[in-house]
Protein backbone atom coordinates (compact mmCIF):
# COMPACT_ATOMS: atom_id res chain seq x y z
CA UNK A 1 0.00 0.00 0.00
CA UNK A 2 1.31 3.22 -0.68
CA UNK A 3 0.28 6.90 0.43
CA UNK A 4 0.96 9.65 -1.40
CA UNK A 5 1.66 12.95 0.26
CA UNK A 6 -0.20 16.48 -0.99
CA UNK A 7 3.14 18.31 -3.26
CA UNK A 8 2.82 21.19 -0.61
CA UNK A 9 3.62 18.27 2.06
CA UNK A 10 7.38 18.09 2.91
CA UNK A 11 8.93 15.84 5.88
CA UNK A 12 8.62 19.09 8.56
CA UNK A 13 5.23 19.46 7.98
CA UNK A 14 2.94 19.41 10.70
CA UNK A 15 0.55 17.29 8.79
CA UNK A 16 3.30 14.68 7.49
CA UNK A 17 4.61 14.34 10.94
CA UNK A 18 1.09 13.76 12.79
CA UNK A 19 0.39 11.18 9.59
CA UNK A 20 3.56 9.33 10.43
CA UNK A 21 3.39 8.83 14.07
CA UNK A 22 0.21 7.40 13.22
CA UNK A 23 1.03 5.10 10.85
CA UNK A 24 4.43 3.94 12.96
CA UNK A 25 1.76 2.91 15.50
CA UNK A 26 0.23 0.44 13.02
CA UNK A 27 0.69 -3.57 14.07
CA UNK A 28 3.00 -5.60 11.85
CA UNK A 29 3.52 -3.06 9.36
CA UNK A 30 6.45 -1.09 8.57
CA UNK A 31 6.73 1.94 7.18
CA UNK A 32 9.75 3.58 4.44
CA UNK A 33 9.44 7.03 3.48
CA UNK A 34 10.38 7.85 -0.40
CA UNK A 35 10.53 11.51 -1.51
CA UNK A 36 10.32 11.69 -4.70
CA UNK A 37 11.71 14.50 -7.02
CA UNK A 38 9.48 15.08 -10.43
CA UNK A 39 10.02 17.15 -13.41
CA UNK A 40 8.73 20.36 -11.51
CA UNK A 41 7.60 19.18 -8.22
CA UNK A 42 9.12 17.32 -4.90
CA UNK A 43 6.40 14.73 -3.81
CA UNK A 44 6.61 12.09 -0.43
CA UNK A 45 5.81 8.60 -0.99
CA UNK A 46 4.59 6.18 2.26
CA UNK A 47 4.97 2.59 1.40
CA UNK A 48 3.22 0.22 3.88
CA UNK A 49 4.71 -3.02 3.73
CA UNK A 50 3.64 -6.09 5.48
CA UNK A 51 -0.25 -7.25 6.72
CA UNK A 52 -1.92 -4.45 5.25
CA UNK A 53 -5.53 -6.55 4.87
CA UNK A 54 -7.32 -5.26 7.63
CA UNK A 55 -6.37 -1.23 6.52
CA UNK A 56 -8.98 0.81 5.15
CA UNK A 57 -8.51 2.95 2.66
CA UNK A 58 -10.51 5.60 3.05
CA UNK A 59 -9.46 6.15 6.85
CA UNK A 60 -5.75 6.29 5.45
CA UNK A 61 -7.10 8.43 2.87
CA UNK A 62 -8.92 11.60 5.40
CA UNK A 63 -5.31 11.20 7.51
CA UNK A 64 -4.00 14.79 7.34
CA UNK A 65 -1.21 15.83 4.52
CA UNK A 66 -2.25 12.57 2.36
CA UNK A 67 -3.40 13.05 -1.45
CA UNK A 68 -4.07 9.56 -2.26
CA UNK A 69 -3.94 5.84 -1.56
CA UNK A 70 -2.41 2.95 -3.37
CA UNK A 71 -3.61 -0.64 -2.96
CA UNK A 72 -1.31 -2.41 -4.62
CA UNK A 73 -1.85 -6.45 -5.28
CA UNK A 74 0.91 -6.78 -8.10
CA UNK A 75 4.61 -7.55 -7.28
CA UNK A 76 5.45 -4.80 -10.04
CA UNK A 77 4.44 -1.89 -7.78
CA UNK A 78 6.58 1.24 -8.91
CA UNK A 79 7.04 -0.04 -12.46
CA UNK A 80 3.09 -0.79 -13.35
CA UNK A 81 1.69 1.39 -15.59
CA UNK A 82 -1.19 2.12 -12.91
CA UNK A 83 1.58 4.08 -10.81
CA UNK A 84 0.20 7.41 -12.05
CA UNK A 85 2.42 9.16 -9.71
CA UNK A 86 4.99 8.70 -11.89
CA UNK A 87 5.99 9.14 -14.94
CA UNK A 88 5.91 6.95 -17.81
CA UNK A 89 8.93 8.38 -19.74
CA UNK A 90 12.07 10.44 -18.76
CA UNK A 91 14.58 12.48 -20.87
CA UNK A 92 18.78 12.35 -19.91
CA UNK A 93 20.85 14.54 -21.19
CA UNK A 94 18.43 15.58 -23.46
CA UNK A 95 17.58 12.07 -24.70
CA UNK A 96 13.85 10.50 -24.48
CA UNK A 97 13.39 7.59 -23.20
CA UNK A 98 9.43 5.86 -23.68
CA UNK A 99 7.65 3.43 -24.99
CA UNK A 100 7.09 4.81 -28.07
CA UNK A 101 10.76 6.49 -29.12
CA UNK A 102 13.35 4.50 -30.40
CA UNK A 103 17.15 4.27 -30.18
CA UNK A 104 19.53 2.22 -31.21
CA UNK A 105 22.92 2.19 -29.11
CA UNK A 106 25.08 0.55 -31.44
CA UNK A 107 29.23 -0.07 -30.04
CA UNK A 108 31.60 -1.61 -28.48
CA UNK A 109 30.93 -4.77 -25.82
CA UNK A 110 34.39 -4.10 -24.44
CA UNK A 111 36.71 -1.06 -24.89
CA UNK A 112 39.74 -2.57 -26.34
CA UNK A 113 41.94 0.60 -27.66
CA UNK A 114 41.40 4.78 -27.74
CA UNK A 115 41.49 3.77 -31.71
CA UNK A 116 38.86 0.95 -31.62
CA UNK A 117 36.31 3.90 -29.65
CA UNK A 118 36.93 6.70 -31.84
CA UNK A 119 36.43 4.63 -34.86
CA UNK A 120 33.11 3.52 -33.47
CA UNK A 121 32.33 7.35 -32.37
CA UNK A 122 33.28 8.80 -35.37
CA UNK A 123 30.82 6.29 -37.35
CA UNK A 124 28.07 6.84 -35.35
CA UNK A 125 28.38 10.83 -35.83
CA UNK A 126 28.77 10.50 -39.37
CA UNK A 127 25.29 8.14 -39.33
CA UNK A 128 23.37 10.57 -37.18
CA UNK A 129 23.36 8.46 -33.79
CA UNK A 130 23.56 9.93 -30.26
CA UNK A 131 23.75 6.85 -28.21
CA UNK A 132 26.04 3.94 -28.24
CA UNK A 133 27.80 1.12 -25.76
CA UNK A 134 31.43 0.97 -23.99
CA UNK A 135 32.12 -1.40 -22.17
CA UNK A 136 34.04 -0.60 -19.60
CA UNK A 137 34.02 -3.26 -16.76
CA UNK A 138 33.73 -6.69 -18.19
CA UNK A 139 32.30 -10.20 -16.23
CA UNK A 140 33.47 -12.95 -18.10
CA UNK A 141 33.20 -16.59 -17.40
CA UNK A 142 36.66 -17.93 -16.73
CA UNK A 143 38.97 -15.54 -14.35
CA UNK A 144 41.40 -15.90 -17.46
CA UNK A 145 39.50 -14.10 -20.02
CA UNK A 146 39.40 -10.35 -20.59
CA UNK A 147 38.06 -8.48 -17.90
CA UNK A 148 37.60 -5.24 -19.57
CA UNK A 149 39.84 -1.91 -18.89
CA UNK A 150 38.14 -0.31 -16.17
CA UNK A 151 38.46 2.98 -15.34
CA UNK A 152 41.28 3.25 -17.44
CA UNK A 153 39.73 3.72 -20.47
CA UNK A 154 37.14 6.27 -18.72
CA UNK A 155 38.53 9.45 -19.51
CA UNK A 156 39.00 9.19 -23.20
CA UNK A 157 36.05 7.20 -23.80
CA UNK A 158 34.21 10.26 -22.31
CA UNK A 159 36.44 12.60 -24.34
CA UNK A 160 35.37 11.17 -27.53
CA UNK A 161 32.05 10.90 -26.91
CA UNK A 162 31.58 14.71 -26.43
CA UNK A 163 33.84 14.95 -29.45
CA UNK A 164 31.57 13.07 -31.81
CA UNK A 165 28.32 14.38 -29.72
CA UNK A 166 27.39 11.23 -28.39
CA UNK A 167 24.80 11.94 -25.45
CA UNK A 168 23.94 8.71 -24.01
CA UNK A 169 26.82 5.81 -23.27
CA UNK A 170 25.36 2.25 -21.93
CA UNK A 171 28.01 1.07 -19.45
CA UNK A 172 27.85 -2.33 -17.78
CA UNK A 173 28.60 -2.11 -14.00
CA UNK A 174 29.11 -5.16 -11.78
CA UNK A 175 30.01 -3.56 -8.09
CA UNK A 176 28.63 -0.44 -6.59
CA UNK A 177 32.44 1.35 -6.91
CA UNK A 178 32.51 1.03 -10.76
CA UNK A 179 28.87 3.59 -10.13
CA UNK A 180 31.46 6.12 -8.22
CA UNK A 181 34.39 5.57 -10.47
CA UNK A 182 31.81 6.73 -13.54
CA UNK A 183 30.56 9.34 -11.48
CA UNK A 184 34.19 11.04 -10.34
CA UNK A 185 35.28 10.62 -13.91
CA UNK A 186 32.28 12.36 -15.27
CA UNK A 187 32.27 15.14 -12.73
CA UNK A 188 36.23 15.61 -13.09
CA UNK A 189 35.62 16.52 -16.57
CA UNK A 190 32.55 18.69 -16.71
CA UNK A 191 30.13 15.85 -17.80
CA UNK A 192 30.98 15.69 -21.48
CA UNK A 193 28.40 13.00 -21.96
CA UNK A 194 25.81 10.67 -19.98
CA UNK A 195 25.91 7.10 -18.67
CA UNK A 196 23.29 4.82 -18.67
CA UNK A 197 24.32 1.98 -15.86
CA UNK A 198 24.06 -1.72 -17.52
CA UNK A 199 23.10 -4.24 -14.95
CA UNK A 200 24.32 -7.48 -16.60
CA UNK A 201 22.60 -11.10 -17.12
CA UNK A 202 25.29 -12.41 -14.57
CA UNK A 203 24.04 -9.89 -12.00
CA UNK A 204 20.33 -10.05 -12.40
CA UNK A 205 19.50 -11.12 -9.13
CA UNK A 206 22.73 -9.24 -7.42
CA UNK A 207 20.22 -7.65 -5.14
CA UNK A 208 22.54 -5.01 -3.15
CA UNK A 209 24.25 -4.08 -6.82
CA UNK A 210 20.32 -3.44 -7.59
CA UNK A 211 19.25 -1.30 -5.04
CA UNK A 212 22.73 0.79 -5.29
CA UNK A 213 21.66 1.75 -9.18
CA UNK A 214 18.57 2.34 -7.19
CA UNK A 215 19.45 4.53 -4.52
CA UNK A 216 21.36 6.99 -7.32
CA UNK A 217 19.00 8.86 -9.43
CA UNK A 218 21.56 10.81 -11.35
CA UNK A 219 21.96 7.72 -13.88
CA UNK A 220 19.17 5.83 -15.76
CA UNK A 221 19.22 1.81 -15.63
CA UNK A 222 19.74 -0.49 -18.24
CA UNK A 223 18.54 -3.99 -16.80
CA UNK A 224 19.00 -7.18 -18.96
CA UNK A 225 17.00 -9.99 -18.38
CA UNK A 226 18.48 -12.93 -16.56
CA UNK A 227 19.68 -15.48 -18.81
CA UNK A 228 18.36 -18.28 -16.69
CA UNK A 229 15.34 -17.14 -14.79
CA UNK A 230 11.92 -16.46 -15.61
CA UNK A 231 10.51 -13.15 -16.91
CA UNK A 232 8.73 -12.73 -13.87
CA UNK A 233 11.80 -12.84 -11.98
CA UNK A 234 13.31 -10.58 -14.01
CA UNK A 235 10.53 -8.04 -13.54
CA UNK A 236 11.03 -8.23 -9.89
CA UNK A 237 14.38 -7.68 -10.23
CA UNK A 238 13.50 -3.81 -11.76
CA UNK A 239 11.02 -3.32 -9.30
CA UNK A 240 14.32 -3.55 -6.92
CA UNK A 241 15.39 -0.91 -8.57
CA UNK A 242 12.31 1.38 -8.95
CA UNK A 243 11.58 0.66 -5.01
CA UNK A 244 14.93 2.20 -4.46
CA UNK A 245 14.19 5.64 -6.00
CA UNK A 246 15.55 5.15 -9.28
CA UNK A 247 12.51 5.02 -12.06
CA UNK A 248 14.49 5.85 -14.86
CA UNK A 249 14.58 2.13 -16.26
CA UNK A 250 14.72 0.50 -19.45
CA UNK A 251 14.25 -3.25 -19.74
CA UNK A 252 16.57 -5.26 -21.83
CA UNK A 253 15.68 -8.78 -23.54
CA UNK A 254 18.85 -10.54 -24.73
CA UNK A 255 17.75 -14.35 -24.98
CA UNK A 256 17.82 -16.91 -22.37
CA UNK A 257 19.93 -20.29 -22.15
CA UNK A 258 18.06 -23.04 -23.65
CA UNK A 259 19.30 -26.44 -25.20
CA UNK A 260 17.39 -25.26 -28.32
CA UNK A 261 19.12 -22.63 -28.51
CA UNK A 262 22.07 -24.09 -31.35
CA UNK A 263 23.01 -23.03 -33.35
CA UNK A 264 21.99 -19.74 -31.56
CA UNK A 265 24.26 -18.66 -28.63
CA UNK A 266 20.87 -18.27 -26.35
CA UNK A 267 17.18 -18.82 -27.59
CA UNK A 268 16.06 -15.14 -29.09
CA UNK A 269 13.03 -14.01 -26.36
CA UNK A 270 11.93 -10.92 -28.47
CA UNK A 271 8.31 -11.85 -28.79
CA UNK A 272 8.38 -10.95 -25.17
CA UNK A 273 8.75 -7.11 -26.19
CA UNK A 274 4.88 -6.44 -25.99
CA UNK A 275 4.09 -8.81 -22.92
CA UNK A 276 6.87 -6.47 -21.18
CA UNK A 277 5.19 -3.44 -22.40
CA UNK A 278 1.75 -4.18 -21.41
CA UNK A 279 2.98 -5.40 -17.73
CA UNK A 280 4.96 -2.17 -17.29
CA UNK A 281 5.56 1.27 -18.13
CA UNK A 282 9.41 0.73 -19.00
CA UNK A 283 10.72 0.93 -22.28
CA UNK A 284 12.01 -1.90 -23.77
CA UNK A 285 15.39 -2.73 -25.14
CA UNK A 286 16.19 -5.46 -26.96
CA UNK A 287 19.70 -7.41 -27.40
CA UNK A 288 20.21 -9.28 -30.59
CA UNK A 289 23.91 -9.43 -30.61
CA UNK A 290 24.11 -11.81 -27.31
CA UNK A 291 21.14 -13.33 -28.28
CA UNK A 292 22.69 -14.73 -31.61
CA UNK A 293 26.04 -14.82 -30.87
CA UNK A 294 27.75 -14.91 -34.46
CA UNK A 295 27.53 -13.37 -37.26
CA UNK A 296 25.90 -16.25 -39.87
CA UNK A 297 23.93 -15.80 -42.72
CA UNK A 298 21.22 -16.35 -44.58
CA UNK A 299 21.42 -17.03 -48.58
CA UNK A 300 20.78 -13.04 -49.30
CA UNK A 301 24.17 -12.35 -47.31
CA UNK A 302 21.42 -10.83 -44.34
CA UNK A 303 22.77 -11.87 -40.64
CA UNK A 304 21.22 -13.70 -38.28
CA UNK A 305 21.35 -10.53 -36.03
CA UNK A 306 19.40 -8.00 -38.37
CA UNK A 307 16.64 -11.06 -38.60
CA UNK A 308 16.54 -11.23 -34.80
CA UNK A 309 17.01 -7.45 -34.44
CA UNK A 310 13.95 -7.05 -36.83
CA UNK A 311 12.03 -9.30 -34.72
CA UNK A 312 12.18 -7.05 -32.05
CA UNK A 313 11.66 -4.03 -33.52
CA UNK A 314 8.29 -5.11 -35.10
CA UNK A 315 7.07 -6.11 -32.36
CA UNK A 316 7.80 -2.78 -30.68
CA UNK A 317 10.95 -2.44 -29.07
CA UNK A 318 12.30 1.25 -28.49
CA UNK A 319 15.59 0.46 -28.35
CA UNK A 320 18.59 -2.03 -29.88
CA UNK A 321 21.50 -2.61 -27.93
CA UNK A 322 24.15 -4.20 -30.33
CA UNK A 323 28.01 -4.97 -30.85
CA UNK A 324 29.89 -3.23 -33.51
CA UNK A 325 33.32 -3.25 -34.22
CA UNK A 326 36.18 -2.38 -36.99
CA UNK A 327 37.75 -5.65 -37.09
CA UNK A 328 35.55 -8.15 -35.11
CA UNK A 329 38.20 -11.05 -35.79
CA UNK A 330 40.55 -8.32 -33.65
CA UNK A 331 37.88 -7.91 -30.53
CA UNK A 332 39.21 -9.03 -26.95
CA UNK A 333 34.99 -9.85 -26.19
CA UNK A 334 32.38 -11.43 -28.25
CA UNK A 335 33.92 -10.73 -31.51
CA UNK A 336 32.20 -13.75 -33.14
CA UNK A 337 28.75 -11.62 -32.83
CA UNK A 338 30.26 -8.08 -33.74
CA UNK A 339 28.67 -6.01 -36.87
CA UNK A 340 31.51 -4.89 -38.85
CA UNK A 341 32.14 -1.22 -38.61
CA UNK A 342 31.67 -0.96 -42.17
CA UNK A 343 27.95 -2.55 -42.29
CA UNK A 344 26.75 -0.62 -39.82
CA UNK A 345 24.98 2.10 -42.36
CA UNK A 346 23.04 -0.76 -43.93
CA UNK A 347 22.01 -2.05 -40.30
CA UNK A 348 20.80 1.59 -39.78
CA UNK A 349 18.89 1.86 -42.54
CA UNK A 350 17.55 -1.96 -42.16
CA UNK A 351 16.83 -0.84 -38.71
CA UNK A 352 14.63 1.85 -39.91
CA UNK A 353 12.39 -0.13 -42.64
CA UNK A 354 11.07 -2.50 -39.83
CA UNK A 355 10.61 0.30 -37.34
CA UNK A 356 8.76 2.57 -40.34
CA UNK A 357 6.71 -1.18 -40.98
CA UNK A 358 5.84 -0.97 -37.04
CA UNK A 359 4.81 2.09 -37.13
CA UNK A 360 2.18 1.59 -40.19
CA UNK A 361 0.94 -1.38 -37.60
CA UNK A 362 0.35 1.34 -35.02
CA UNK A 363 -1.60 3.29 -37.18
CA UNK A 364 -3.64 -0.03 -38.92
CA UNK A 365 -4.54 -1.17 -34.92
CA UNK A 366 -5.42 2.97 -34.06
CA UNK A 367 -7.61 3.17 -37.28
CA UNK A 368 -9.59 -0.38 -36.13
CA UNK A 369 -9.98 1.08 -32.26
CA UNK A 370 -11.08 4.21 -34.13
CA UNK A 371 -14.07 2.30 -36.00
CA UNK A 372 -14.92 0.11 -33.47
CA UNK A 373 -15.12 2.95 -30.60
CA UNK A 374 -15.34 6.85 -32.03
CA UNK A 375 -13.91 7.91 -28.37
CA UNK A 376 -11.59 4.81 -27.62
CA UNK A 377 -9.82 5.52 -23.73
CA UNK A 378 -6.49 4.21 -23.31
CA UNK A 379 -5.32 3.99 -26.91
CA UNK A 380 -1.51 4.72 -27.02
CA UNK A 381 -0.36 6.52 -30.21
CA UNK A 382 2.81 5.93 -31.75
CA UNK A 383 5.01 9.08 -32.99
CA UNK A 384 7.06 9.45 -35.90
CA UNK A 385 10.23 7.02 -36.00
CA UNK A 386 13.35 7.99 -34.73
CA UNK A 387 16.40 6.57 -35.07
CA UNK A 388 19.06 8.09 -32.65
Amino acid sequence: MILLFHSHIHEKHADFLHTISYLRKLTNVSIEIHPIQGKTLKVIEAYLIGDTSALSKENLSALPGVASVVQISSDYQKISPQSNNQPKDFTYNQVTFSQETFHVFAGLCAVDTKDSVEAVMSALQSAGQVCTRMGAYKPRTSPYAFQGLGKDCLAYVFDLAHRYGIRVIAMEVTHERHIEEIHTRLEKMGNPTGVMLQIGTRNAQNFELLKAVGQQTTYPVLYKRGYGISLHESLCATEYIAHSGNHNIVFCLRGVKSIFSAPHRNLVDFAQVPIIKRLTKMPVCVDPSHAVGNREQDPLGISDVFHATAQGVISGANMVLADVHRAPPEALVDGRQAIALKDLPWFLEDIQLVRNTYQKRVALANARNESLCPNPLGFRQGDAAQTS
